[in-house]
């Protein structure tokens, strides 16, 4: 199968630099050895042993029925698990789409319904809470970590499904190419202003947003350590940054403020991600004379501390900082350890941003507006919201 896209576009970079499936089977066969997973008890997964995972849930969720293009809900915590099956289901063009294991109720009524799966893998411990929602769409649910109880309307499947199917190659064979610009997941805003919409995001939109061309001061010698959880934009776009540099991820399941140094030391993470009030935590604890004993080299902090040169020359680290949401391409990155109180950087290349008011009309510098991005890499950013065509258009305007 040929690599490079379908298409003459010099912006789309080769599928083996965008999409999940290719990358994965390039960099196992080019350096198959190298860790790609570490765990705080030591435990590791190489680019081969992924590889080997992937067609093996692969395998379990093509026995399923699940085909190139099918949205699937995955609702499992943030877990080894949850990442194989979101392996696995890209693996076979399909669309990857996590929810929340903190809904129930309304909430999880609402994704259910707009996310058209037929499918659900979920953690056994969170399956109830099906019985107490419309269904919609789905027929089948997948038990992962043990046999939970019975959904009326939802036939079950045992989680061994996922790990014993034997993995045929001609099943797991493609009917067409997966391009740079299929869909790879849905991500589910925080519903902070409505029900939570599904940002529908493309294998080039993780690509824009996370590739060494927007964060080129993170190569494959990173290791990130992963602490935000991978039902989230956040945990599953720094995984994957590392995908598509040929590095690694260090998984941790939760931020844990005590514990993070010596996390640090033990998986040799030299990147992360400190999201709210995370970075507030470390500042806090008292001083240390082991406080740059560790590989840690550049932390996000987003938003920063008060005083990031002084966190970076206490832990001897650089600090960066970005503006971004899940719709959007981090249009906005600072340059190493910024002494700016309140900064989130500067416009990165590759993007326009505007600040304009109701009108779409530009503010006056010291003005409060409404903050507007475009890319220039066409599916650099998510392309609509999943059965939303009215919140798609509201937010899709004027180019």
């Amino acid at each position: 199968m040929a690599l490079t896209a379908e298409t003459t576009d010099p912006r789309i970079p080769p599928r083996d630099r965008v999409v999940l499936r290719y990358l994965l089977e390039r960099h196992a066969e080019e350096r198959g050895d190298k860790v790609f997973v570490k765990f705080v008890d030591g435990s590791e997964w190489t680019y081969t042993d992924m590889l080997e995972r992937t067609k093996e849930r692969a395998a379990g969720l093509r026995k399923l029925g699940v085909q190139q293009g099918d949205h699937v809900l995955c609702f499992l915590p943030s877990s080894p698990e949850a990442i194989e099956v979101w392996y696995g289901l890209n693996y076979l063009g399909a669309v990857y789409i996590p929810a929340n294991p903190a809904y129930k109720g309304n909430l999880l009524a609402h994704v259910v319904k707009n996310s058209d799966a037929r499918l659900v893998v979920s953690h056994k411990e969170l399956v109830e809470r099906f019985a107490d929602v419309d269904l919609a769409k789905l027929e089948d649910i997948v038990h992962v970590g043990g046999d939970g109880p019975d959904v009326p309307g939802l036939k079950k499947h045992s989680g061994s499904v996922l790990t014993d199917t034997p993995v045929d190659e001609a099943e797991l064979a493609l009917e067409r190419p997966i391009e740079p610009w299929h869909t790879q997941g849905v991500w589910y805003t925080s519903g902070t202003t409505g029900p939570s919409k599904g940002a529908l995001s493309s294998y080039l939109h993780s690509y824009t947003m996370f590739s060494e061309e927007t964060w080129p001061f993170i190569t494959a010698d990173d290791r990130y350590m992963i602490n935000l959880p991978v039902y989230h934009l956040g945990g599953t776009g720094l995984f994957n940054s590392m995908l598509l540099r040929g590095g690694s991820n260090a998984f941790i399941q939760r931020f844990q403020t005590g514990a993070f140094w010596q996390q640090v030391r033990d998986t040799g993470s030299t990147v992360v991600f400190l999201l709210g009030a995370m970075a507030a935590f470390l500042e806090s604890q008292p001083p240390s004379p082991d406080d740059r004993d560790h590989p840690m080299r550049v932390m996000f902090m987003v938003p920063i501390v008060d005083d990031v040169p002084a966190f970076g020359e206490r832990f001897g680290v650089e600090v960066r900082t970005i503006y971004n949401m899940t719709e959007i391409c981090t249009p906005i990155v600072s340059g190493p350890t910024p002494s700016l109180a309140g900064t989130c950087g500067r416009m990165r290349d590759g993007v326009d941003v505007r600040l304009v008011d109701e009108n779409d009309l530009e503010v006056p510098v010291g003005e409060v507006g409404e903050f507007i991005v475009r890319c220039d890499t066409p599916w650099g950013m998510n392309h609509g919201y999943l059965n939303m065509p009215e919140a798609t258009a509201n937010a899709w305007r004027n180019g």
